[in-house]
């Protein structure tokens, strides 16, 4: 072998050779529709819940079209757990006064931690329009809630620009004002890219230092569901993701274990960036999290 190969081979230490689990982390759920459904979350909930996670988030489907599926679920989780539930909520389809009283209720239920969004429209495809008498806009939202009480508060964030920005100045500028309106903490949706996350991160940290920015991960096992989401967040999906996953449709083993190795290596080089929060879509599945989490030395 090439001696000067050989020496750089001796010295690339494995990508999670460093990780010491000194990592906090976070997981989203997603109510369940049907009572199938609702076994498999509360399987994953309690797989994730030895991992002592912050918190865990509950979404809220497009158009309040999951409030009261939401609600349960949260309540459930803080009757019958000892996680810290945060709940997610949009300005979409109701009234300032019908998301206060949502969010008065959350709080006498013991619920002090909300993910607030401006939400997506009920259709795919439709232009966002402020319901009459609501909140125009996530940044609203915020000041509202924390005028209904001290919640702890996380908003979304877009390191590839959100898709109904005009450009990143005044993307950045509308994380800004959620921020100044008393946000705890940004979230951003997924993405494939460590470097893409690391520059926005810095690039938040240079105007305004301080803002916590968590990246959130999505184990990918279904490349056309995550097209999907994609369109809806403005997150790129790298021609390579499609070339890792052709041919195995019916391969569902393989499927997880590449899934395993693209978020694993995302977060190995997140780490190796600095990062010390992560936040994962679980889409109701626990087992590619943990295994990621495992990676990051984060035992239960």
């Amino acid at each position: 072998m090439n001696r000067e190969l050989e020496i750089n081979l001796n010295n690339h230490a494995p990508l999670f050779a460093e990780a010491r689990g000194d990592i906090a982390v976070s997981f989203e759920f997603f109510p369940p529709k049907t009572d199938t459904m609702a076994e498999t979350l509360w399987r994953s909930i309690e797989t994730l819940a030895p991992l002592n996670p912050r918190f865990v988030s509950v979404t809220y489907g497009a158009g309040g079209s999951t409030r009261e599926r939401t609600h349960a679920t949260v309540e459930r989780i803080v009757k019958e757990t000892d996680l810290t539930p945060a709940a997610h909520l949009t300005c979409v389809g109701a009234t300032r006064d019908e998301i206060d009283a949502v969010a008065k209720d959350y709080w006498d239920v013991g619920v002090r931690h909300i993910v607030a969004l401006r939400g997506d429209p009920p259709e795919v495809g439709q232009a966002y329009r402020p319901h009459p008498g609501g909140y125009a806009n996530a940044a609203e939202l915020v000041a509202g809630l924390k005028a209904v009480a001290p919640f702890e508060i996380s908003v979304a964030a877009y390191p590839e620009v959100h898709p109904d920005s005009d450009c990143p100045e005044s993307d950045l500028d509308n994380l800004l004002r959620k921020i100044d309106a008393g946000a705890d903490r940004a979230i951003t949706q997924f993405f494939f890219s460590a470097d893409c996350f690391l520059r926005f991160r810095d690039r938040v940290a240079a105007i305004r230092p301080g803002i916590e920015i968590v990246p959130g991960i999505l184990p990918v096992t279904n490349v056309a569901t995550t097209r999907r989401f994609a369109g809806q967040c403005g997150a790129a999906i790298p021609d390579w993701l499609d070339r890792l996953f052709e041919g195995l449709d019916e391969l569902p083993a393989a499927r997880q274990l590449v899934a395993a190795t693209i978020a694993g290596e995302l977060c190995g080089q997140l780490y190796a960036g600095g990062v010390r929060h992560f936040h994962f879509y679980t889409l109701n599945r626990a087992e590619l999290a943990y295994a990621i989490c495992h990676l990051l030395g984060v035992r239960a």
